[in-house]
């Protein structure tokens, strides 16, 4: 065994499976799974279309004019950001939110990152239902926490009572997705609510990564959290700028905690990047303040993206299919094959020309439940192509049951 081979394998990340979304891009490269058909992409919950263009001209602007968008700027992220965010939560969940309770990060998965950071240690445990966001589980593995699975019923929400008996004295923290990544399930204020009370009740920390929170039904008020008095001692929340205004490339992200935790967390976020990026959080900053009207017609037409795949979904579940989650960017869906997601996900990309992921890569290793499932990420594409999707999928059906 060579030094460097050596080195590799006592790493934190030799044992964390490779990152899901690159392992299926890679499919599109492998010459014997080119697609018969003309491609369908819904591996990848990113927008793919630009910001609007008023946004691009404002950034445009700012990088011409002004020269701060090239320097450093405060490790917890802009002043008039983190004041913007904390005014609209306060209005958004009628709760007293202040810019010190707000970290701007670069993207939302640094801001978990440096949230598992300031108040874990080795070999602690984080609770977090399945299927699980695979990004959470693989920071994890890499911070030495152990990842705890934690059951969802068949609507797909976390259970309490097994959550509950789950909590041991190397507890840490409970991570809950809503609207969730991968289900789509939007877990409900009462549910949200029992959950704050478990972990107030144990003092640990209950995360919940509001990414798609721009895309919830309920828009007005997704929960009433921060009502609850002194709700920074027990909750954090995650977001993201990236979905809203489709501005994945510029990474920023944020999190709501307590001016304690902020400080653990700035200690993290100047060793990760220092700052977030300049530019993104002044578009950002801008966005919030011009685009309230623009971003609700976006909601709009995702939320009737998710009606119109629940509404056509129904001759697959005639063929044997389950819809077990829909909502904001996402379906989540059991298929009625005897293979699993894993050997099926490839051959639907050859055969039928969608590339989705299979369930296997949300859920721990052999659980059955990632061989039955698969994720569908619909956001990025209109209703035609949504019922071409679904019409490839119910072809896919009568093809394989009956060459049985």
């Amino acid at each position: 065994m060579t030094f460097t081979d050596k080195i590799i394998k006592t790493t934190r990340t030799i044992g964390v499976d490779p990152p899901p979304v690159l392992e299926v891009k890679n499919w599109l490269a492998d010459p014997d799974l080119q697609p018969s058909k003309p491609l369908i992409d819904v591996s990848q919950a990113a927008p793919t279309e630009p910001p609007p263009k008023k946004m691009l001209e404002f950034m445009a602007n700012k990088i011409l004019c002004d020269n701060a968008v090239n320097t450093y700027g405060p490790v917890l992220g802009l002043d008039e950001l983190r004041e913007s965010l904390a005014s609209k939560w306060s209005r958004q969940y009628q709760g007293k939110v202040s810019n010190q309770n707000v970290a701007i990060t670069s993207g939302c998965n640094q801001a978990f990152c440096a949230s598992i950071s300031s108040f874990t240690g080795e070999n602690d445990e984080v609770i977090i239902p399945t299927p699980w966001y695979f990004n959470h589980h693989m920071w994890l593995q890499m911070a030495g926490v152990k990842s705890i699975p934690l059951d969802t019923d068949a609507n797909m929400n976390p259970i309490i009572e097994k959550a509950e008996a789950l909590i041991t004295d190397r507890t840490r923290a409970i991570v809950l997705v809503s609207p969730n990544n991968p289900s789509g399930a939007i877990y409900s204020n009462q549910l949200l609510q029992k959950f704050f009370d478990l972990c107030k009740s144990n003092q640990i920390r209950l995360i919940i990564d509001e990414t798609y929170k721009d895309f919830h039904p309920n828009a007005s008020q997704p929960h009433t959290l921060l009502e609850n008095n002194n709700w920074d001692q027990v909750l954090t929340i995650l977001y993201s700028f990236s979905k809203t205004y489709r501005m994945t490339g510029h990474r920023v992200g944020a999190l709501l905690t307590s001016k304690k935790n902020l400080i653990e967390i700035e200690k993290a976020l100047d060793t990760f990047t220092v700052c977030p990026p300049q530019l993104g959080q002044y578009a950002a900053n801008w966005g919030l303040n011009n685009l309230e009207a623009w971003a609700e017609d976006r909601r709009t037409e995702i939320l009737q993206r998710a009606k119109h795949f629940s509404e056509k979904f129904q001759p697959l579940s005639a063929a044997g299919w389950s819809l077990k989650g829909c909502g904001a960017y996402f379906a989540f869906v059991e298929h009625p094959f005897e293979d699993g997601s894993n050997i099926l996900a490839p051959l639907i990309l050859r055969d039928q020309g969608i590339l989705l992921m299979p369930g296997t890569m949300f859920y721990p290793k052999h659980n059955p439940l990632g061989f039955r499932s698969f994720r569908i990420a619909f956001a990025n594409i209109d209703k035609n192509k949504i019922s071409t999707l679904l019409e490839r999928l119910k072809d896919l059906s009568y093809q394989r049951l009956n060459s049985k």
